[in-house]
């Protein structure tokens, strides 16, 4: 059935349904009981379902009036015991379940103050250490192809630091969620270097790490080094401290992650410092000094607080068994990721009365962890949802006239494997929102089209995309704003200046940027911006901490990025007050601001009909450079260049030589020994050409490949030459019977040619212009034969109007050659030792003899020339400039 056919189904059951209301509802009013109306809105239900075949249309009334509703769905969210995510096949994974409890410090932890002694460790690599952890996955393919839960379905392997161990040496181990430690190399008896994995199916993105240390000694200085860092700037030379998680304090103290190390330095690798030529990527190293809690401690080290896809299913398993919060928030399942993994999508408004007001409030849009790295971004996250799905009285005021539409992780998979970056596409997600590859890139590709969907029922009044960054300190925001009149530039920057107003010792309006650059069209920002999303941001949230009021110099934990979620709520209400105070003393603040912008860059000021493009007033925004990661996935890549392998294989092979004379028939290879030319001159009359019938000519003529290779084959078999005597000019003239006289008499050397071309055939011209090497430089219109047969016309005088074209003259001919036509072809049967340029040769024309008449040839004393047969339709006879090229004898 149709969907023509199927939409006038249903509206023809409408109809009938509403006439039987309308009929239903008269005699309702004659009996007057709210029962029996009940009962017949019941029964119209009924009805309807039966007559469609289907549950999910479903009958409201307005006043007195039936309106057609989807039913909601069933819940198809559902939550293991315990969490589990799908690997790629490639990934091992050990069987522990890691877990961190959440703790504030009592006061915020300040930045690392360098001294300018920090040491610079050279790296030394495996040849001069020892390799204590190695975690190479035996990746099969460059590319993602499949996943399970649990990942590979290899037993587990024995990690190189259980192999190795000793009484001092530390173990490491990263084989778990979000864990990245590629290899761990023992350089001193207490250093290590050690080496990040790459994004999976890149070779790029190495920032994130994550992993466990075990078997530790307190009181020890320990110094670990990562020398495979790609960032060229980092927060780490700005007093940032990589991150420590002791279980043993956890379980006796209640303390969870907190800030730790000394002599923390971040330069560029030295090794490579000294070879500026050098084409390899430029590394950088991190390193530090550290002293663990305990004894035999089991600690991990993070370069910031993780954040697991594993922790969100825990968090969002705990909102979704909770009746009051799900009695106002939907938890659905946008689509699957390239792993398979759940990419969750959460609305979050009021339930009315009718669902019709519904679809008149406007709506927000927030999103998280497009990169898999960034994980403060989750927490900023995780803070946004406790105070939207609160109890308090300023989230029912967003509840009451926002729809949220949230997606709290967008990259599962790149999470899962701990990516810094990418997804398993081994693109960044990103600069993809552009995409219709809807298969290579679900995540967004479903994000786009949910909000271009959203924007089809309701205004959707804000867009926002929280990140991690990681060479900013403070938060800010990344914005849009069109060129233009600068009034309506400044209403896109109000939401930011409220952000700095609310949390004024954390987010900072200066860093905040708004140029719309071409290399990121792709992010969701600007693509959000481009379908009609004014506030369109990116909030950017440092892995450092704050350079602000009374959090100078000081780290951010998990309690203060939360914060900005909450924050992110407050300026929402004050961005969206009715009383628009707040907003139009933001709007005189930015007018001010950026006049006093335009009077430092340009030495103006702004007038009111002046139109300013702001945006250009400002720096780029600075972001991650991710051009290497654009571009198709890479298993698309990887299609490409097997079906070019695939090409490339079926490409036939040149033959050589002696493979091209194989196929020859036997005749052509006999032809091209000078010893089958052992008959008398006599045959050949009768073969030559006869110019006196027709019949004669059509035999001439070469019908078919077949037949040509025949007449030729037959003609060379048949020809036998002797050894004349004397020079050149007795051989031209002398070595003729007298019944060729009348060619050299009658003729002038200007027509010898053509007038030899009028006796060889009528159709000549025809089988030259049909001759493969008709472009080559060969006189046209000549009957191409048997060299032998053309060494008397190679000997005739040169008309006087021939001129060398300029790829001859390159090559001057010597006096032997002064009677020969030049052109490219191949080497001459007799030619002499002395040879000119390959390139250089001759072509001849058949020379005519009377019947009946005898004819004296030539052959070379040379032995080991050799007729050469491209195509047998057109010999060609080269020649050398030597000057005793032929060698006659009597």
């Amino acid at each position: 059935m149709t969907e023509a056919v199927k939409t006038s189904t249903i509206a023809a059951s409408v109809r009938n349904l509403w006439n039987s209301c309308r009929l239903d509802k008269l005699d309702i009013n004659d009996s007057n009981t709210k029962e029996d109306e009940l009962a017949a809105r019941k029964q119209l239900s009924v009805n309807l379902s039966q007559t469609l075949r289907t549950r999910q249309l479903l009958i409201n009334f307005s006043d007195g009036r039936p309106v057609l509703t989807l039913s909601e769905p069933l819940d198809i969210v559902n939550f293991p015991t315990s969490p589990r995510s799908r690997w790629p096949i490639e990934c091992e994974i050990i069987g522990d379940i890691i877990q961190h409890i959440e703790w504030e410090p009592p006061e915020p932890e300040p930045f690392y103050q360098a001294s300018g002694h920090e040491e610079e460790p050279m790296p030394v690599g495996e040849e001069r250490g020892k390799v204590v952890y190695s975690n190479d996955p035996a990746i099969k393919h460059h590319y993602f192809t499949f996943s399970r839960f649990g990942g590979s379905t290899r037993p587990e392997r024995i990690s190189t630091s259980q192999i190795h161990t000793s009484d001092v040496t530390l173990e490491f181990e990263s084989r778990f969620e979000s864990g990245n430690l590629q290899k761990a190399i023992q350089v001193g008896i207490h250093d290590y270097e050690l080496t990040l994995r790459t994004d999976m199916y890149t070779a790029k993105h190495t920032q994130w790490f994550y992993f466990r240390i075990r078997n530790t000694r307190a009181g020890v200085t320990y110094r670990f080094t990562i020398t495979n860092l790609m960032k060229r700037r980092s927060l780490y030379s700005q007093g940032l401290k990589p991150l420590l998680y002791s279980e043993r304090a956890a379980k006796e103290n209640g303390v969870g992650w907190q800030r730790a190390g000394s002599g923390i330095r971040y330069y560029r690798n030295i090794s490579q410092a000294r070879d500026e030529n050098s084409d390899s990527a430029t590394l950088f190293s991190l390193t530090w000094t550290l002293q663990f809690p305990y004894d035999s401690d089991t600690c991990y080290l993070a370069h910031c607080y993780p954040y697991t896809y594993s922790r969100l299913q825990r968090y969002l398993q705990r909102i979704s068994s909770n009746p009051t919060v799900m009695s106002f928030c939907k938890l659905r399942v946008l689509c699957q990721s390239l792993a398979g993994n759940a990419v969750y999508v959460m609305t979050i408004t009021s339930r009315q009365a009718n669902r019709l007001n519904t679809s008149s409030k406007k709506a927000v849009v927030v999103t998280a962890r497009v990169h898999p790295g960034e994980t403060n971004g989750s927490w900023v996250m995780e803070g946004f949802l406790d105070f939207l799905l609160g109890d308090s009285e300023d989230a029912q005021i967003l509840r009451d006239n926002f729809v949220f539409k949230v997606v709290p992780m967008l990259n599962p998979d790149g999470v899962v494997v701990g990516n810094y970056r990418c997804s398993l596409a081994g693109r960044d997600l990103n600069r993809n929102y552009k995409t219709l590859l809807k298969d290579s890139f679900p995540c967004v590709w479903h994000t786009r089209d949910m909000v271009k969907r959203l924007m089809a029922d309701t205004e959707v009044l804000l867009y926002c995309d929280f990140h991690g960054h990681n060479r900013k300190n403070n938060v800010f925001m990344y914005g849009c704003s069109s060129r233009g009149d600068a009034s309506l530039t400044l209403k896109e920057r109000v939401f930011p200046l409220m952000m700095s107003k609310n949390a004024s010792n954390k987010f900072s309006f200066k860093s905040c940027k708004f140029r719309v650059e071409k290399n990121k069209e792709g992010t969701g920002r600007i693509s959000m911006w481009k379908l009609g999303i004014r506030n369109s941001y990116t909030m950017e949230a440092t892995f450092g901490g704050s350079t602000l009021d009374d959090r100078r110099g000081t780290h951010f934990s998990t309690q203060d990025l939360k914060s900005l979620g909450f924050n992110f709520c407050d300026t929402l209400l004050d961005f969206c007050d009715p009383d628009k105070t707040k907003v139009t003393h933001c709007l005189t603040e930015l007018a001010t601001m950026l006049g006093k912008k335009v009077r430092e860059r340009t030495g103006k000021d702004v007038g009111t009909d002046q139109k300013v493009s702001v945006s250009e007033l400002e720096t780029s925004t600075g972001g991650s450079n991710s051009s290497d990661s654009d571009g198709l996935p890479v298993h698309l890549l990887q299609q490409l260049q097997n079906a070019e392998k695939k090409v490339k294989k079926k490409k036939k092979r040149l033959k050589s030589r002696r493979e091209r004379n194989g196929l020859q028939p036997d005749g052509a290879r006999s032809s091209a020994r000078p010893k089958v030319l052992q008959r008398s001159s006599t045959s050949i009359e009768a073969d030559l050409p006869q110019d006196n019938t027709d019949k004669q000519r059509k035999r001439e003529k070469p019908v078919g490949g077949e037949r040509r290779k025949q007449q030729l084959n037959t003609l060379i078999k048949k020809v036998e030459l002797s050894s004349p005597t004397g020079n050149h000019g007795d051989a031209s003239q002398g070595t003729l019977r007298k019944d060729c006289k009348h060619i050299l008499e009658n003729c002038s050397g200007s027509r010898c040619t053509s007038c030899l071309q009028r006796r060889a055939s009528p159709h000549a011209d025809t089988r030259a212009a049909a001759s493969p090497h008709s472009g080559d430089a060969i006189v046209r219109g000549q009957w191409k034969c048997s060299s032998q047969l053309l060494h008397l016309s190679a000997l005739l005088p040169l008309p006087p109007t021939f001129i060398p074209s300029a790829q001859h003259q390159r090559f001057p001919l010597r006096q032997s050659l002064s009677h020969s036509q030049v052109c490219r072809g191949l080497t001459s049967p007799f030619a002499a030792p002395g040879r000119c340029p390959p390139s250089l040769s001759t072509s001849m024309a058949p020379a005519v003899v009377p019947k009946n008449q005898p004819l004296t040839s030539f052959t070379s004393t040379n032995t080991s020339s050799r007729h050469r047969f491209r195509n047998r339709s057109c010999l060609q006879a080269s020649s050398t400039s030597n000057t005793n090229l032929i060698k006659t004898k009597q």
